[in-house]
């Protein structure tokens, strides 16, 4: 019997060993914080104020509302005006997209309480109809905001063109007319209006510095040249080639306007000979770049190969070039002629006719071209050679498809990426899928 009992002690032993050791464990941070300390370091509700913002300005809309309802304190910090002063709304309809959308309360809430704290706000649609006419309604409410900067972007297919040319006006009107202040719009792909832009230039002519609006029909030269005219502080904007006039040039050009720092211009064709483009005179082009020396010309074509008559015809001040369709030869040998101010180009197509003599006549007359971009073309081992040769160390771009070089009797596949290495000051290789 004494033996059993001696055995059970052992055991106990064993077993309460984890136990002190436990306590010790606690006994040692007990000591090293103390209870008070931790309580303090739990409570979240004691961070100073510029700390929570601070962590609220990292968080998605839906998680520091969440996260408002933590405590009293949280909940001030989240209707801190600077937290307004940036604000996407998300407007996607569950059944056609998988992406998140603002909850409804959520807009109503930001609608009555801090419209007039938004400064920087845009609307983010699906390819929906019903999401875009959401953020035509929401604009419509913005009564007492002072926004700065306004965009509207459709993530698929234009949906605010699905909207009536009436109920955008409007809804775009009340923001034009409370604001006051706007100095950047993007309203690409939407159906505004002449009307609307008077209406942008009586209450904004002193403030508006960017406006981007491609692929705006119901725009016409007029309208654009009323911007112009009264936008003195106007440095970048974005249109289609249908309103470009000489006159819009011009006034761009004049003593009273700042220096334009980006043009964008999209040159689009859907039916093939049913547009006819017309011509910018030399002269309007000089005027733009005496009155603007540093100005980017950034130029999209997507026109068919009958279609390029009308350009470069003449000395044209362009700084950008990219064609998203095939382009002809003849068409690329007058960029080489009379582009001298090109710093990139991109082609997407061409045909099956070699571009060699094309590229080394861009190489030597296009003195500031840094990037290229070739996808299905075909240009000699031997003249894509000698074409990187002459531009040298300033081609920090270069993206070639694979297929587009075609071995010759000099230079074959394996030899050409150490050649243009070489000639480059870097390593090199063609690309096996576009870059841009």
């Amino acid at each position: 019997m004494k033996r059993i009992r001696r055995t059970v002690k052992t055991e106990n032993s064993v077993l309460q060993a984890p136990q002190r050791s436990k306590k010790q464990k606690t006994f040692f941070y007990g000591s090293a914080f103390g209870k008070s300390h931790l309580q303090t370091l739990m409570d979240w509700g004691t961070l100073p104020l510029h700390v929570v913002l601070h962590i609220f300005q990292f968080l998605p809309l839906v998680d520091r509302a969440r996260a408002s309802s933590v405590c009293r304190r949280w909940n001030e910090v989240f209707h801190i005006p600077d937290l307004w002063r940036k604000f996407e709304f998300e407007l996607n309809q569950p059944a056609t997209s998988y992406l998140k959308s603002t909850h409804p309360d959520l807009i109503q809430q930001i609608i009555k309480r801090h419209a007039d704290d938004l400064q920087y706000v845009s609307f983010k649609v699906d390819s929906s109809t019903e999401s875009a006419e959401a953020a035509c309604d929401i604009l419509s409410q913005l009564v007492n905001c002072s926004i700065k900067t306004l965009g509207l972007i459709s993530t698929a297919k234009p949906s605010f063109m699905n909207v009536s040319k009436a109920h955008f006006a409007s809804a775009l009107t009340v923001v034009f007319v409370n604001s006051k202040s706007l100095s950047s719009i993007k309203i690409d792909d939407t159906p505004v209006d002449d009307p609307s832009l008077k209406v942008l230039v009586a209450n904004n002519s002193d403030t508006l510095k960017l406006l981007k609006m491609s692929s705006c029909p119901h725009v016409s030269p007029a309208g654009i040249l009323c911007v112009a005219d009264q936008c003195h502080g106007l440095r970048e904007l974005a249109l289609n080639y249908y309103i470009l006039s000489d006159e819009l040039l011009l006034a761009l050009s004049s003593e009273k306007h700042v220096n334009l720092e980006h043009l964008r211009i999209d040159v689009v064709s859907e039916n093939p000979g049913q547009i006819e483009f017309h011509t910018i005179k030399k002269q309007s082009w000089d005027a733009l770049v005496k009155h603007s020396p540093k100005v980017n010309i950034v130029m999209y074509f997507f026109l068919y190969e009958e279609e390029f008559d009308a350009f470069f015809r003449e000395e044209t001040p362009v700084t950008h070039l990219y064609f998203g369709r095939a382009v002809s030869k003849a068409m690329l040998g007058r960029i080489g002629m009379n582009c001298p101010r090109l710093i990139e180009l991109v082609v997407c197509a061409n045909g099956l006719q070699p571009l060699d003599d094309e590229l080394i006549c861009i190489a030597e007359r296009c003195k500031n071209l840094t990037a290229m971009g070739l996808g299905e073309c075909e240009v000699t081992c031997r003249g894509f050679i000698e074409f990187v040769k002459m531009c040298g160390g300033r081609l920090t771009q270069l993206s070639i498809m694979e297929e587009v070089l075609i071995p010759d009797n000099d230079y074959n596949l394996d030899q050409i990426h150490s050649e243009v290495s070489k000639h480059l000051g870097r390593m090199w290789f063609p690309d096996m899928m576009p870059t841009w």
